[in-house]
């Protein structure tokens, strides 16, 4: 079974975007390890977690609990207790990449971090199993190979989409400010510019199905060649699920 590495920021992530996968590969028989900014316990984005502030219409950008529990039972793992740091990962110790998402803050170092690029660049370079999802894009989308272009150059990708982005921000403005806005461009605009084309990067249907445990096939994902991504919670169960069919036939 495979060795697992999930890149994680010490804080902010989305909840449902690193607990599914772990959730879903451990049990498929994959061992998940964990690396952090600094090599302590990363912590996800509490708001998302809870809920708390996010009423009405909102709701719809908290976690659902029955992810929620998911998060809550990988926060007691000793893996996921006990993280490397970025710095002191060997991507050759490892089968395949998982990049998680978020919105917050908190997701900027992991974003922006050369020893997060350096992995990112070691499992393209071995063609080695990638997952990511929402802005765990961005990472690979700023991750340059020896030519200077992204190594994302070629392939055909998703993640966060403008309609998506947009409508998040538009909704939390005056309540949560920027929370939900990470950059001033988007995340679709950025990782298209760094594509072969733009229309390499595939937004999927405006109004998305949401999946869950016991309906895994609803979800848009995009999978080219060692490389699987996703656009937001809704679609992790199907990439989850997709990543495992994918590391069967290591």
């Amino acid at each position: 079974m495979a060795k697992i590495l999930m890149l994680l920021p010490n804080a902010e992530f989305d909840p449902t975007e690193a607990a599914v996968p772990w959730h879903v590969l451990s049990q498929a028989g994959h061992e998940v390890f964990f690396a952090t900014g600094d090599g302590n316990q990363a912590s996800c984005d509490q708001t998302t977690l809870s809920g708390k502030g996010l009423d009405g219409m909102l709701k719809s950008l908290a976690a659902k609990p029955e992810n929620a529990d998911i998060y809550r039972l990988m926060e007691k793992h000793e893996n996921f207790q006990n993280p490397l740091a970025w710095q002191d990962v060997n991507p050759d110790d490892f089968d395949a990449l998982v990049l998680p998402g978020g919105h917050a803050p908190g997701m900027k170092p992991y974003l922006e971090s050369e020893h997060v690029f350096a992995v990112c660049r070691n499992f393209f370079a071995r063609k080695a199993p990638v997952a990511s999802i929402c802005h765990g894009v961005l990472a690979l989308a700023r991750s340059k190979d020896e030519d200077g272009q992204s190594i994302l150059h070629g392939y055909q990708v998703t993640g966060l989409n403008n309609f998506q982005e947009n409508i998040a921000y538009k909704m939390t403005k005056k309540t949560m400010g920027t929370h939900y806005r990470t950059y001033p461009t988007s995340v679709q605009d950025e990782v298209s510019a760094v594509l072969a084309s733009a229309k390499d990067f595939k937004p999927g249907s405006i109004y998305p199905a949401f999946g869950t445990a016991k309906n895994p096939n609803k979800g848009f994902i995009v999978t080219d060649r060692n490389l699987i991504s996703a656009r937001w919670p809704g679609d992790v169960y199907k990439l989850a699920h997709g990543f495992a069919s994918m590391l069967r036939a290591l």
